[in-house]
């Protein structure tokens, strides 16, 4: 794990062995499979090592250094600390009374091959983040409901 004081760098976290999810993801799997029903996966959504993986994750994608409406980046999140990441994230997601609440999504029109364009929504940062987070829980719960033959 990077160290406290440390920023967020992509080196660091590529080497930690993505925190230890895996077997997570595996036994979240396991359980859908065999029919389980899950309840209190905010814990979960919310843990540290998922939070850092999230971040890990959406860092290596391009995409990652478009700003949305907030005019922030994976930068501006790669500035903080660990710490400071996780305990932003679940501020936006617990911290209000309201609950979470997504910012708006910037449009952007895409110019297709054929002249067309084509929308593209470019959410936040912390809002990708967050997206990131909710993802890597349900996706292996999801994945082992699929049909075997399905691609």
């Amino acid at each position: 794990m990077p160290k406290k004081n440390k920023n967020l760098c992509v080196d660091d976290l590529r080497h930690a062995e993505y925190y230890g999810m895996q077997e997570t993801f595996d036994e979240l799997y396991q359980k859908s499979k065999n029919g389980e029903v899950f309840k209190n996966l905010m814990d979960l959504i919310l843990s540290q090592n998922n939070i850092l993986l999230a971040y890990r994750n959406i860092k290596a994608n391009g995409g990652s250094y478009t700003a949305g409406t907030d005019k922030k980046n994976i930068t501006d999140i790669g500035s903080k600390s660990p710490d400071e990441v996780v305990e932003k994230v679940r501020f936006i997601v617990t911290g209000s009374k309201h609950g979470y609440r997504p910012k708006s999504v910037r449009r952007k029109d895409i110019q297709k091959p054929n002249g067309k364009t084509r929308p593209l929504g470019i959410p936040c940062i912390w809002d990708r983040l967050i997206q990131q987070c909710i993802k890597q829980i349900l996706e292996p719960i999801c994945e082992a409901k699929f049909s075997n033959n399905s691609s």
